[in-house]
């Protein structure tokens, strides 16, 4: 990759890692260089010396920073308690940018740029939900707050942070009447998408009105994006265990199949046998919200990890954290080490002795014998996780200003140390 202007100085370089950089195709011994909190240079064996700050990431997989595609951060929404801080068990797992899933919709999503959005250390992007007033509420299903024009209006006004249109919950696992037509939300975020040409995410229950077939088939656009792909409602397998073919159909269409972990909405008995058949997920996504953060879902990392146990290649698994997200919602300046991204870097170590049981929604769990752990994290150059101290003196060494008392306004350093 490109070199760093001559004489620009190196704030950070992180040296002897194994980078994985799925847009680059490189999974090799890198050191990665940062400048202005910008990526400058990776490369074998970038000289030290004039470096400010050198990280030995020797024995550990440097890769872009994570992209959380599917989670719900509107902390402090006012009809809703679904949302978590968006720093909360993010930056711990490498993840540099969330997607907030349609949380706030085209009356309130102001209010979320402003005081969210707007104010927070990790990147935080958003789908608008097509109900004006977004997720967790009774009026998720009323479909006069359906407004394509307003919410696509929306997505263009803040097209810097909105990725998409979001529909969820409408009317699952209810019998349909005059007021509560079948595809009515569906149809109504399609049409917002294609006024603001963006991507509509689709969280959907599946009922003999409204065939989850036909929403792969019939109503989605490519590049159009489906989450919650392993939960136990979808009829992704046959009555003999086998991916059945609308998927690989939908695939083919160029539909996005989104892991999106959530509550209850990622099965092993499901995910396993599509993942053993070559049905991978095009994206890794945690749906994090208040309702499980202690579990099952936890964080990026546990589901990560729960991809990593199940058969997907440690590359694989990076990729569809970061590469492949960063495409989905539009952002290609995301999700690689290209020289000039914003320096954003995740620092893992991989466990590879033990045994870690994952569980899914259904409280059953898989047993693995890989972890990944985050060691380190940088957001716009700025080391912001950094549990192990990694470059940091050991305290009896620690420099001058370690040992002041402000209060005394002396050393305390001992005499002779």
């Amino acid at each position: 990759m490109a070199m760093p202007s001559e004489g620009a100085p190196v704030d950070l370089l992180l040296k002897g890692g194994h980078v994985i950089d799925p847009r680059h195709s490189i999974s090799a011994l890198l050191d990665v260089a940062i400048a202005d909190g910008k990526i400058a240079q990776v490369a074998p064996d970038v000289p030290s010396g004039g470096a400010k700050r050198v990280l030995d990431v020797g024995g550990c997989y440097v890769t872009p920073g994570i992209i959380d595609m599917h989670c719900h951060v509107f902390a402090g929404h006012a009809r809703s308690s679904l949302s978590v801080p968006p720093a909360l068990s993010t930056f711990s797992c490498g993840v540099t940018t969330v997607v907030d899933a349609g949380t706030s919709g085209w009356r309130d999503f102001p209010e979320f740029k402003e005081r969210i959005i707007d104010h927070s250390k990790i990147r935080v992007l958003a789908y608008v939900n097509i109900v004006g007033q977004g997720m967790a509420g009774p009026w998720e299903h009323d479909i006069a707050e359906m407004r394509p024009a307003l919410a696509a209006a929306v997505a263009e006004e803040y097209g810097d942070v909105v990725v998409g249109i979001k529909t969820a919950h409408y009317w699952a696992n209810r019998p349909f009447d005059a007021g509560h037509p079948p595809w009515a939300a569906v149809e109504r975020a399609v049409e917002a998408a294609e006024l603001c040409r963006k991507p509509v995410m689709v969280d959907f229950w599946p009922a003999p009105e409204r065939p989850y077939a036909d929403l792969l088939l019939k109503k989605l656009r490519p590049g159009d994006i489906h989450t919650h792909v392993f939960a136990q409602q979808f009829p992704i397998l046959d009555d003999d265990g086998a991916v059945q073919p609308h998927m690989w159909e939908a695939r083919e269409r160029g539909i996005i199949f989104d892991l999106g972990h959530g509550a209850a909405s990622f099965w092993y008995r499901n995910a396993v046998p599509a993942i053993q058949q070559g049905f991978l997920p095009d994206s890794i996504s945690t749906d994090l919200h208040a309702g499980n953060i202690n579990g099952p879902v936890f964080d990026m990392l546990t589901t990560m990890n729960k991809c990593l146990n199940m058969g997907i290649s440690l590359e694989g698994v990076i990729a569809r954290s970061t590469w492949a997200p960063a495409q989905e919602i539009g952002h290609p300046e995301l999700g690689s080490l290209a020289a000039g991204n914003v320096a954003d870097v995740a620092v893992f170590r991989l466990l590879e002795q033990g045994r870690f049981p994952l569980v899914d929604c259904g409280k059953a769990t898989l047993v693995g014998d890989r972890l990944l752990d985050c060691v380190l994290t940088v957001r716009a150059g700025e080391a912001v996780y950094n549990p192990a101290g990694l470059g940091l003196p050991e305290w009896h060494a620690a420099p001058d200003a370690y040992w002041w008392d402000p209060a005394r306004r002396v050393s305390m350093r001992p005499r002779g140390a």
